[in-house]
């Protein structure tokens, strides 16, 4: 991802940089870092689309497992339907109708629990993704701060 190769040069820049003599404070090119975190905001909403698009993807197989499990309800049904003029034939009917609702429901559950962990592992790498750009940027940010006090 080019977020996280901006970030990487974020590091470099900052460990590139020469030591303040006496401290731990380093000296860098602001317009360098300024230019890299203007590169990494225009990115970001790139991975919040992303993250977009895995929730609409989520909500749409969700619903075409809901049509798929009402379709097997129905094929179901219809199956009773034509079995119920005998009454050995009606009770096993009857049996299947709630085999086949249960299988139903239960590759619903399983296809639901599927898509919504693999959208919160998609989430969570978003977020992390965000937040250690967070806080690569507000270490820059302090550093260039403390970079112009000791130039006053």
């Amino acid at each position: 991802m080019e977020i996280f190769t901006l970030l990487e040069t974020l590091e470099d820049i900052l460990e590139r940089s020469r030591n303040i003599p006496f401290s731990s404070k380093g000296i860098v090119d602001k317009e360098e870092m300024l230019e890299i975190i203007k590169e990494v905001r225009l990115k970001l909403p790139d991975e919040l689309k992303q993250a977009k698009w895995v929730k609409e993807e989520r909500q749409r197989i969700m619903e075409e497992a809901q049509k798929e499990a009402d379709n097997i309800v129905k094929e179901a049904e219809n199956r009773i339907i034509a079995m119920i003029d005998e009454h050995e034939i009606t009770r096993k009917a009857y049996e299947q109708k709630a085999e086949i609702i249960e299988t139903a429901n239960e590759m619903y559950r399983e296809m639901c629990k599927g898509t919504k962990e693999y959208a919160d592992e998609i989430l969570a790498k978003v977020e992390k993704s965000v937040k250690d750009l967070g806080d690569t940027v507000e270490e820059a940010l302090k550093t260039l701060d403390e970079s112009r006090k000791e130039l006053k």
